[in-house]
């Protein structure tokens, strides 16, 4: 994929484009290969890298959302299975199995537990990676030598998948530009073009040059992720917002907090969110947060209170604890 080719095929396109699709993510780049995979002439405008966004910062899992089952959200914990399945087949050099142990510490959470996770093995059917088995603490600590032992009854191993999730944008990328499609990053847009009360276009400019290209297409879209309410007060200046932004932040720590090839899974935290710890490049992620925040911004930083929220839950699990 050369970025100079892309640029001269869009000033030597002849006629609208098809589909004009604001935002590199995830979303935006799948919805850019789908459309130029069904013949649409389809451009995609990214104003930073691909995947600068959520879609480099996430806790490198395609999982079933195991925590929305407690929720009741049953479907949605059916179709994130059936899409694993899909992207364990079609990207296996980027999605891997990855086991998880939940640690239990009260009896009763042993059947909690244990009863969630052969419902989420029931749904994955035959999508699933392995059957969730009970573990002693002799196991337990088999698989995770760096936990607090102190109290421990056991744990529920069960299994989901990881994956790098701005490598698989890149392949996103690259499939379009196979496809036929043009993919250009840092092409900001800056303004919509208008045919009466029709979005006709955007006004877009190369962050690289400094020079502004107005392009015409029959459909733009907005897949701006959490900047889309700015893409939409370029055509509606007064429109309500849609997105109260929120960050999700996770701290990278040194492999010796967590040796080997299993992850920990927390199920309830303070706040009630499920918390991860996950081997990741030689490292251990831990993560995430949830916390509202006034605008997003193209470079978040971690809060105080979160960073202490991530320090404090693993120091509940792992030994030694994590400290500043």
């Amino acid at each position: 994929m050369n970025r100079d080719l892309n640029l001269q095929r869009l000033t030597q396109a002849e006629g609208p484009w098809d589909l004009i699709i604001i935002g590199g993510g995830a979303s935006g780049l799948g919805t850019a290969v789908d459309g130029a995979a069904r013949g649409y002439r389809t451009l995609l405008l990214e104003r930073a890298d691909f995947a600068k966004g959520t879609s480099s910062r996430s806790t490198k899992l395609i999982h079933g959302g195991v925590r929305y089952l407690r929720q009741g959200k049953v479907g949605l914990v059916r179709e994130s299975l059936q899409e694993r399945e899909r992207l364990l087949r079609n990207a296996p050099h980027l999605v891997s199995h990855l086991p998880f142990v939940v640690p239990i510490y009260r009896y009763w959470e042993g059947g909690l537990y244990w009863s969630g996770l052969k419902i989420y093995d029931r749904l994955a059917s035959d999508n699933g990676l392995g059957r969730s088995r009970w573990l002693s603490r002799k196991r337990t600590m088999e698989h995770l030598p760096t936990l607090d032992s102190t109290g421990l009854r056991g744990g529920v191993l069960y299994r989901d998948a990881q994956f790098d999730d701005s490598r698989l944008a890149v392949c996103l990328a690259r499939t379009l530009d196979d496809l036929g499609g043009v993919a250009l990053n840092y092409f900001e847009v800056r303004g919509l073009l208008k045919r009466g009360n029709r979005v006709s276009g955007v006004e877009a400019v190369d962050r690289e040059s400094g020079l502004s290209h107005p392009i015409r297409g029959r459909s733009v879209i907005n897949a701006a992720g959490v900047f889309a309410d700015s893409i939409r007060r370029m055509d509606e200046p007064d429109a309500e917002r849609m997105i109260v932004p929120s960050q999700g932040v996770h701290l990278v720590l040194p492999a010796r907090f967590l040796p080997g090839g299993t992850a920990l899974m927390v199920p309830r935290t303070d706040d009630g969110r499920v918390l991860f710890a996950i081997p990741w490049c030689g490292r251990v992620v831990v993560g995430t947060t949830d916390t509202e925040v006034e605008r997003p911004l193209e470079e978040p930083r971690a809060l105080e209170s979160e960073t202490n929220f991530l320090i404090r839950h693993a120091g509940r699990y792992l030994r030694p604890a994590p400290d500043r």
